[in-house]
């Protein structure tokens, strides 16, 4: 066995510390150990930073604040997405449905401590997890790990760390780190079966999951985890109604501006009426619903190790999933921009409607593959150093298809169904990290922790199908020559000659109406906006901490990072933990950090619908430093920076243990994407047509038919500040739980500054549109073979802008979303669960003018707006 008692003793003392700096035990790593009491099966002593069942939440003894979360916690929450699971037990933890935002429909973004998914990193038995493939395509322009990929079936613990940790982990590491700590049983297993819908009769979902644990020898384990999961869509909506098409035949302004003639070939009101049954695929009763996508998935997870011999032992763990979703885009109504009468090469009248006699909805599919594999030795020299070589390899793509649409510029030569292309991201990365204790002839020893990495990655856009970006003739007007300065040509007079209607002098005439490139709703990746982007990273850090007397605790790191795009970097950190009392602790921490842009968010490019002023508009994002990017004016990408401060207190009092801690973020060159910029053909529009002649000149198809576009920038600087409180109380067979997060984000760059990338509605909503106020209160009781939970979701009062000056604004009110679950212990194996998430079917304030087109609720909305959902669950282990 490995001879670490004295090394154990002391990581026993400043394990919490350590937890929250080192990547070497924050997790559940494995320290091995003698046993005055071994018998011939080796002991392996897990050194483990874990809960049970009426212990504090929150670690009283670390330097900074750190979360534990066991399985039985886990277990508890009424969710199957490790996403959900988050959001419900961290209050700082928010998450946003965002039904037509193409992938983030598939792949939600999340923040912690109000920053974006990307300022959070993730890891998984304490290594760094891959990034996703998706680039959100607004806001915050962020790339982070999918954490749904994770089953929460595979999960011994998850510890949350929220506090700035960028001189131990790297980038990304601004507003936290949170760890997934993967099973790590020999024998034995489980399996759960979990049922469930919202109280509207939809939502339907099933899913399935199991855990096995094998013994390898007598000196290892494989443990193998797997989860399927079925969840059907919902539809918090009403029928279309715009001041352009109302499909509503209570509204006043029914059919609206949507009301066309038999002039288009035969087709009237009655017809387009007709036809709304086929403008959606699934059977949707509103022509574009608004709600969850539908989504299954198939994901497996191993985690194993073995002992090779006294002093070394062998880890692996991966994961494979598969996932695959469908939702609705915006529904195109005739006379949009989309469905317009165009000229054939015979001269006779084209309309999409003959493809889709009622308008239609794109239908966005997604399927997402995702794996990594890590392996890796750990160990002791000879000298009581501890080593840890690894090396891992973490694969995201994304596949991409869209049914139920057209590409316009083919005209009646569209087909309905596209492949727009792939989202590619991979990351191959070693590392070797080390420990050391040694004796300096201070009160105590020192630990020293430092390593090195090298990483590289990349970020793939592929493209597949050429009519799902192909520039056809009907991308210009006129494309059969058959008008010149009014008058008709050769060509004109032939086809009107054999019956067609045209007439050049019509300035309405369709021989004259451009439509869009590409297939509509989002278009292909062409061979010039395909490509790979590729870096590498190297980095080095060293960690060290003591106690300086038995009141007082310090630590400190340093790290030093170069990439091969974005140059170097030094980042640090300090800490303390002061002991006031045997139950009272004074703590805190300073640091910066660092963080590069990825090359997804340098490549990223993509032409979608959005909603800059209340109605959409075919936005296209473009690279920084593409042509059109600058074309647009856009500086190249620069790493953003960033400043924590820490302070805070830890108690304990009988069974009630608090940890309160106030923070502070100071973010340097935030990366955003710049609020959409006007694009227009007309020569008056000023700014809006200069933006038209730069895609024109950077060679963009179909430049004519965008009607805003954006780019990512280091656009401001911003402070986030604020405090947690956790706490814990223990009254008999009663566990009280009560944890709070209050936020605030402030942009500290001067407002004339600011205003060239961010109009006022986005200046207002990064400031106003999360609650402030986030709160998670639960109790949890047990009557001997039953236990009864009930949760509170406490959402504090917000504001949305509704129009692009932030000029209109409306106020939230407060929400509390209460959660109960009934648990019955059959026998030691069974368990069977019922319970209710928003029991009360509580809703937040429906909008009121940011949202269109059928629309009952700010989709952007944290607070869910899904309504009450009601569940059974069966767990069963042997």
């Amino acid at each position: 066995m490995l001879k670490l008692h004295k090394l154990s003793q002391s990581i026993r003392r400043t394990l919490p510390a350590i937890a929250a700096t080192s990547g070497l035990i924050f997790v559940s790593q494995s320290i091995l150990a003698q046993d005055t009491d071994q018998t011939d099966k080796p002991n392996l002593e897990k050194i483990v930073v874990t809960g049970s069942r009426g212990a504090p939440r929150s670690l009283a003894d670390s330097p900074v604040p750190v979360d534990v979360f066991t399985e039985s916690d886990l277990v508890s929450v009424p969710f199957s997405d490790t996403n959900d699971i988050l959001k419900t037990l961290v209050p700082s933890y928010s998450l946003t449905r965002q039904p037509i935002s193409d992938g983030a429909s598939f792949i939600r973004p999340a923040s912690l401590r109000g920053m974006p998914t990307d300022k959070t990193l993730v890891l998984v038995n304490s290594k760094r997890r891959h990034r996703s493939a998706l680039v959100q395509i607004g806001g915050s322009g962020t790339q982070g790990p999918d954490v749904a990929t994770i089953p929460a079936s595979a999960l011994k613990a998850v510890e949350v760390l929220r506090d700035g940790a960028a001189a131990q982990y790297g980038s990304d590491a601004i507003a936290g780190v949170i760890n997934f700590v993967l099973k790590d049983n020999d024998e034995g297993g489980s399996f759960s079966l979990n049922t469930g819908q919202f109280y509207e009769g939809d939502g339907e979902q099933i899913t399935m999951t199991g855990n096995m644990g094998f013994a390898l020898g007598d000196k290892g384990f494989f443990s193998l985890s797997g989860e399927y999961s079925d969840t059907k869509s919902t539809s918090r909506s009403v029928q279309y109604c715009t001041g352009n098409a109302c499909l509503d035949p209570n509204n006043d302004n029914y059919l609206g501006g949507g009301r066309f003639d038999n002039t288009l070939s035969g087709y009237s009101d009655e017809t387009y009426v007709a036809g709304l049954s086929t403008a959606n695929l699934g059977g949707e009763s509103v022509v574009q619903p608004w709600g969850q996508p539908n989504n299954s998935a198939v994901r497996l997870f191993f985690n194993s190790g073995y002992e090779i011999s006294d002093s070394m032992k062998f880890y692996a763990f991966g994961n494979y999933s598969e996932s695959e979703g469908d939702g609705s885009f915006y529904y195109r109504y005739p006379g949009n921009g989309t469905i317009e009468n165009l000229r054939t090469e015979d001269g006779g009248l084209y309309s999409p409607l003959e493809k889709f006699p009622g308008g239609f909805t794109p239908r966005f599919f997604g399927d997402i593959t995702d794996m990594s594999i890590l392996s890796g030795l750990e160990g002791e020299f000879s000298n009581g150093m501890t080593y840890d070589f690894s090396g891992r390899f973490g694969s995201n793509e994304i596949q991409y298809t869209l049914k139920n649409t057209i590409n316009p510029s083919m005209g009646p030569d569209s087909p309905t169904s596209f492949r727009p292309g792939d989202l590619i991201n991979e990351e191959l990365q070693f590392s070797a990290d080390f420990v050391q204790i040694i004796d300096m002839g201070m009160e105590n020893e020192v630990l020293f922790a430092f390593g090195l990495t090298y990483m590289e990655e990349s970020y793939e856009l592929v493209g597949n199908d050429v009519d799902s970006y192909a520039a056809g003739p009907y991308s210009l007007g006129d494309p059969w020559g058959f008008c010149d300065n009014d008058v008709a040509t050769a060509a004109g007079l032939a086809v009107i000659a054999n019956g067609s209607t045209l007439d050049c002098a019509d300035s309405s005439d369709a021989v004259y109406t451009a439509v869009g490139v590409g297939s509509n709703g989002f278009p292909g990746y062409s061979p010039e906006y395909s490509g790979k982007y590729e870096r590498d990273m190297a980095g080095i850090y060293i960690d060290v901490s003591t106690d300086v007397s038995d009141a007082l605790f310090v630590q400190g790191a340093l790290r030093y990072e170069d990439y091969s795009d974005f140059g170097s970097e030094l980042v640090g950190k300090v800490a303390f933990k002061y002991s006031l009392t045997d139950d009272f602790n004074l703590r805190g921490s300073m640091g910066t950090g660092f963080r590069a842009p990825t090359p997804g968010q340098q490549g990223t490019t993509n032409v979608s619908t959005r909603l800059p002023n209340g109605f959409p508009v075919a936005t296209g994002l473009f690279p920084a430093i593409s042509p059109v990017g600058q074309a647009l004016g856009a500086e190249a990408l620069r790493p953003e920076t960033s400043v924590n401060y820490s302070i805070g207190f830890t108690g304990n009092v009988d069974d009630l243990n608090i940890t309160l801690d106030f923070y502070s973020i100071a973010l340097e060159d935030r990366f955003y994407a710049v609020s959409t910029l006007a694009v227009s053909t007309d020569t008056t529009s000023g700014e809006a047509y200069n933006n038209f002649l730069a895609l024109d000149a950077a060679g963009v198809d179909g430049a004519n038919t965008i009607g805003g576009v954006n780019y990512f920038q280091n656009a401001f600087d911003t402070t986030t500040s604020g405090f947690d409180f956790v706490a814990t109380y223990t009254m008999g067979d009663t566990l009280l739980t009560g944890s709070v997060n209050y936020n605030s984000t402030e942009i500290d760059t001067n407002i004339d500054v600011v205003s060239e990338y961010l109009n006022g509605e986005d200046q207002f909503d990064l400031e106003n549109a999360l609650p402030e106020w986030r709160g998670v209160l639960s109790a949890k009781h047990d009557f001997d073979m039953l236990t009864l939970l009930v949760r509170a979701n406490v959402y504090g009062a917000y504001e949305n802008a509704t129009n692009s000056a932030g000029t209109n604004i409306q106020e939230y009110d407060a929400s509390v979303l209460f959660d109960v679950e009934v648990n019955y212990q059959v026998s030691d194996s069974l368990s069977v669960s019922a319970g209710a998430r928003n029991i009360l079917d509580t809703y937040p304030d429906e909008d009121e003018g940011d949202m269109c087109c059928g629309a009952i609720y700010w989709s952007a909305n944290i607070v869910d707006w899904q309504g009450g959902y009601y569940y059974a669950r069966l767990n069963y282990s042997f």
